[in-house]
């Protein structure tokens, strides 16, 4: 007997068929946090060394390649303009004068310039998760690269929270009657949101921030300009008066000495193109291209904008002194030259600063937490990624670190975030001391191996010696931080151990991490044989 089949049964069979096929938007978007089918399975091997464990974890990574090159262009140029530049700037120009903001931010410069040059070399001939934290383990041993990465992914971890108070704060210079508890509230949710969208959510936010402040930076250099030559509503030639009253050097040589770790706080996040270069389509072109860009970054940003504010502010400025954004030497300025309306849109452009380093701490914090935990130096869910290339692990952490925002309502919030951050406060200083290390060890073991430097696609413009010079600048600032910590400005001459461990427990605590990985993984190797290096 043939059965009849109704035309309503056969859409019905129909529409479950296709809703099959089709599970709607919200199962694809519970779907999309499965982990992803390309995950690495070797931090359980135990027929593996843990160098090979590490190198073998990085290089197979599900992260998705979502970066373009005007991202990356715009990670490069506009990843270092933040609140060190437009506001710690500020606190440099007071206890240094007009003439240390030159000096330190010129010195720290070059050094930059080597550094990136040399983690750009690095990045284009093993572009992997995690960068430089896992070319410590790579090309040192996995002791260092588990104090490096942590210490770094430490570094973001607190200073999101930092951003987002920083961001409540620069809101009160237009309304302090509503608490900036709900402000934090506000900017937290953004920033989380963001880096939920992946690694495309984070270039396409970096990209318009970092163009809105390219934008602002190069107005305010020909504003100053105009200002310093008697253009501005008040008519005054400024020229060099205030080099001359009260003169380029504040505390003297100490104040010179204590600019140098501003410096290269602002200058923070130049490594941050290394980080993205396993997330970038065809590194090999579009990495030389952002790494060739930070002399004319560094000269014209900071140099030039530097310049102006050494011009326009003097180091004895009594809104030197106060807090938030109000202390921003570009706002100070502009504010002294008696123009309206525009103080309040540069400080719009610091709000957007904030944003924006906060948005590169939750990247810079995940990418580095996932790639410890595919190297086996971090918890086995810290390595975990979805579908969509999401490091949950990483973003999980620190979005709970973020949380710490919220002690903004608490009345001594300021002395625990000053705690907080001298936890990590020296992270840059040993990154950027790691990526030279790093590379010089990198050109040895091609050496010792046979290998020739014309096998690699981008070569650093100074070469190893630009690497040597790096390493011997960063730690002269060490030195030179570590004298200026214990006998601060001010002081009564007489060492002062809350000044030193406020401004030098960084040191101490990444030294911690290397004794507690080896003495943890009863591993007294002090470096790997350079004939063994995976290269």
């Amino acid at each position: 007997m043939t059965e009849v089949v109704t035309s309503k049964e056969t859409d019905c069979k129909s529409d479950s068929w296709e809703s099959d096929l089709n599970p709607g938007w919200w199962s694809n978007f519970k779907q999309g946090f499965d982990k992803a089918e390309k995950t690495n399975e070797y931090a359980d091997r135990n027929d593996l060394t843990d160098i090979e464990r590490a190198n073998l974890g990085v290089e197979e990574t599900a992260l998705v390649k979502g970066l373009k090159n005007r991202h990356l262009q715009m990670v490069a140029l506009g990843g270092t303009l933040g609140t060190g530049l437009l506001i710690g700037s500020g606190s440099a120009l007071r206890t240094g004068g007009p003439a240390a903001l030159l000096i330190a931010w010129g010195l720290v410069g070059t050094m930059v310039f080597n550094t990136v040059h040399a983690l750009g070399e690095l990045c284009v001939a093993f572009p992997v998760s995690g960068a430089f934290s896992s070319y410590a383990t790579r090309f040192v041993d996995s002791s260092w690269g588990f104090a490096v990465g942590w210490n770094y992914a430490l570094m973001w971890l607190i200073v999101l929270p930092l951003e987002l108070v920083a961001a409540a704060i620069s809101i009160e210079y237009w309304n302090s009657d509503i608490n900036p508890v709900a402000w934090v509230a506000i900017f937290y949710i953004l920033i989380v949101l963001i880096n939920l969208f992946g690694v495309k959510g984070y270039g396409e936010a970096e990209f318009i921030l970092s163009l809105i402040k390219i934008v602002a930076i190069i107005g305010f250099i020909i504003l100053g300009v105009v200002l310093v030559c008697g253009g501005g509503p008040t008519k005054e030639f400024i020229g060099g008066k205030y080099y001359r009253d009260p003169g380029p050097f504040s505390n003297g040589f100490k104040g010179v000495c204590s600019c140098f770790v501003t410096a290269s706080y602002s200058l923070a996040g130049t490594e941050l193109v290394g980080l993205a270069a396993s997330e970038t389509e065809n590194p090999s072109k579009t990495l030389p291209k952002a790494i060739r860009s930070v002399f004319w970054r560094v000269f014209i940003f900071f140099f030039s904008s530097l310049l102006i504010v050494g011009l326009l502010v003097p180091s004895n400025s009594p809104e030197l002194f106060g807090s938030g954004s109000a202390v921003s030497p570009f706002v100070i300025a502009i504010n002294n030259a008696k123009i309206k309306v525009l103080p309040s849109i540069f400080n719009a452009v610091i709000l957007i600063s904030v944003t924006s380093v906060g948005n590169s701490a939750v990247y810079g914090c995940s990418r580095t937490i996932q790639s410890l935990g595919a190297q086996g130096l971090a918890p086995k869910f810290c390595a975990y990624v979805d579908k969509k290339g999401r490091p949950l692990g990483g973003l999980f952490m620190a979005a709970v670190f973020g949380l710490l925002c919220f002690l903004s309502a608490y009345k001594d919030q300021q002395t625990i975030f000053v705690w907080l951050l001298s936890i990590s406060g020296l992270a840059t200083i040993f990154s950027w001391l790691n990526i030279g290390l790093c590379h010089i060890r990198f050109r040895m073991a091609m050496r010792v191996q046979g290998r020739s430097l014309d096998t690699l696609v981008f070569k650093s413009m100074t070469g190893i010696w630009g690497s040597i010079y790096s390493i011997i600048l960063l730690l002269l600032v060490l030195v030179l931080q570590f004298w200026v910590a214990l006998f601060p400005i001010g002081g009564d001459g007489r060492p002062n151990a809350e000044s030193f461990f406020q401004n030098y427990l960084g040191a101490v605590v990444i030294l911690l991490f290397y004794a507690i990985h080896k003495i943890y993984t009863r591993n007294w190797r002090l470096y790997i044989s350079l004939k063994d290096i995976q290269i």
